[in-house]
């Protein structure tokens, strides 16, 4: 498989993804062996995205009705961090290999809420044509399976198609690592990284400020189930957000520092620069959630 799939996604609607990456012991120990198995196999990054795609790709094509993940093999995306806490932080290499971290697909949980969004929302009448009532049976089936062991507990990855939630860029910093991945001059995608600590520190004093400043603003709903669902994860967690093809249209980004200045603002009573952050935020993603509309 070459990365030819990965780089063609012209079409496709724009994803982005919002990942925990946990260490091996956060996990039980048979799905510790499945997680080690399945990372050895997958290869490298493009490699897992490239699967990941042309599986979806497979899954609509392919004969019987059924449009969702059987669950019989998952992918697994991996990073290694430095050990060293300011190494983690900072993006610099220490003098240890590091350790690896782990982020499973999920790809069978994944596509049930994926599916019960759909039915839930204005689109319903076409969700029943799209997913018979019949598949949506047998897909509850593998998830009440799944949901029977320990692992369920957490889904490490949300997704966000047509643009990023502003309330994702609460979990950042402008000094956090990036990763841009380019291809034949254009960006594929970028990967921003930072320890899980850190985005709940960031998280929470989005909640606190927000609380007071805007109480009724959505983003502080949104951010507030952030919050609770980063406490579910292990201490020595990193949160990635990947921009996906996104990336190409929006990169260099600001967005992190306008959600913190935005934020920064409101709980200072400067509705002047409230109002100059949404703007900055407003002229780079409105265009890009108008896409969902385009014929």
């Amino acid at each position: 498989m070459t990365g030819n799939l990965y780089r063609g996604q012209a079409g496709l609607p724009f994803s982005s993804s919002l990942r925990i990456y946990e260490p091996l012991d956060a996990f039980p120990p048979e799905q510790q062996r499945q997680l080690v198995a399945e990372g050895s196999k997958n290869g490298s990054r493009a490699a897992v995205e490239n699967a990941e795609l042309q599986a979806s790709l497979g899954r609509i094509t392919r004969s019987g009705g059924d449009p969702f993940p059987t669950g019989r093999t998952d992918l697994v995306r991996m990073t290694r961090v430095p050990s060293g806490r300011h190494a983690a932080v900072s993006g610099k290499e220490d003098n240890d290999a590091g350790r690896l971290l782990y982020c499973p697909s999920q790809l069978v949980i994944r596509a049930g809420l994926a599916a019960n969004a759909l039915m839930d929302g204005v689109h319903s009448p076409l969700a029943d044509l799209l997913i018979p009532v019949s598949q949506r049976d047998k897909h509850q089936a593998r998830i009440d399976r799944i949901n029977a062991g320990e692992a369920a507990k957490r889904v490490h990855t949300r997704a966000s198609t047509w643009g990023i939630p502003f309330s994702w860029f609460s979990l950042f910093n402008e000094s956090d690592r990036k990763d841009v991945v380019e291809s034949e001059g254009r960006i594929l995608t970028v990967r921003v990284w930072t320890p899980l600590t850190e985005a709940l520190d960031r998280a929470r004093f989005a909640v606190a400020h927000l609380a007071l400043a805007a109480p009724d603003l959505d983003m502080l709903d949104d951010l507030t189930q952030l919050t609770e669902w980063l406490e579910l994860f292990h201490v020595q967690s990193m949160v990635e957000l990947d921009y996906g093809a996104v990336a190409d249209k929006v990169y260099p980004d600001e967005s992190p520092m306008d959600v913190r200045l935005g934020i920064e603002c409101l709980a200072e009573g400067d509705m002047t620069g409230a109002a100059a952050a949404y703007r900055r935020l407003a002229s780079r993603w409105i265009p890009i959630r108008q896409l969902a509309r385009a014929s």
